[in-house]
């Protein structure tokens, strides 16, 4: 039943937002050119797709997201995990952390294209930036809270050190790396847009700064409407990656 229930309450969500942005539109006294109606929007999209252009920089903009993305999080767990046993090590490199982690990853794009040019790598490396100190961070904090138990069951059967961290810190962990992980999610999938506006010329970003270049604001929000659906399908992912490890460890609810 609650299976069931999932997919209608995302139909009801969905015509509850269009009826919400029709009733703005109507309200509001928005003409079409100015703010582009629904069905204006949809018609964009048919178009996008029969032209292929909407394909193509949705394959681009996922390729640089799933690069960006697992180049972050596998040394940011990897980093984590250990830091997170190293108390005194992870108290010199906090407050540098601390210092580089507010800071927008746009704020690096001038420097990230002087030194990488324009194309596919200064998107990759905000993506990188946006997704690293959310999964180091919470890893950090949950590889510290590992209970006593654990590690005196780990002394008392002598495993090394590498195994300690995989049979017994990474799993007591693994939920609070899966909140990082979605929080990366989100914050690295706004980030890979703004940096594909700064310094790409393919990909979502730079499809909505072209089409608002031309004025074309049915487009604009034919990429915006695809990068929101993106992004609710990759926080599904990390949904259905946690209920796939979870019963790998015995964790699952």
């Amino acid at each position: 039943m609650e299976v069931m229930k999932k997919p209608i309450n995302f139909i009801v969500s969905f015509i509850l937002l269009l009826t919400a942005w029709q009733l703005l539109i109507t309200l509001g006294g928005y003409d079409d050119a100015l703010f582009p109606s629904p069905t204006t929007v949809f018609l964009s999209l048919l178009d996008l797709v029969k032209s292929g252009t909407l394909f193509k920089d949705v394959a681009v903009s996922l390729s640089r997201f799933a690069i960006g993305y697992l180049l972050a999080v596998i040394p940011a767990i990897v980093l984590g995990l250990m830091l997170g046993r190293m108390p005194r090590v992870w108290q010199v490199l906090d407050p540098i952390v601390q210092l580089i982690r507010p800071v927008s990853p746009v704020a690096w794009s001038p420097f990230i294209v002087l030194w990488f040019g324009i194309g596919n790598i200064p998107a990759i490396v905000i993506i990188f930036i946006a997704a690293f100190f959310p999964v180091l961070l919470t890893t950090v904090s949950a590889a510290r809270k590992v209970e006593h138990d654990y590690i005196k069951i780990a002394q008392n059967l002598e495993v090394n050190k590498f195994e300690f961290l995989c049979k017994f810190v990474f799993p007591a962990s693994f939920p609070a790396i899966v909140s990082g992980l979605r929080v990366a999610v989100g914050t690295a999938w706004i980030f890979l847009v703004a940096g594909e506006m700064v310094g790409s010329q393919s990909g979502l970003g730079f499809l909505i700064v072209d089409a608002r270049n031309t004025l074309n604001l049915a487009n604009v929000l034919a990429g915006i409407v695809v990068i929101g659906l993106l992004g609710f399908l990759l926080d599904r992912f990390i949904s259905v990656f946690e209920r796939f490890i979870g019963r790998y460890f015995g964790t699952a609810s």
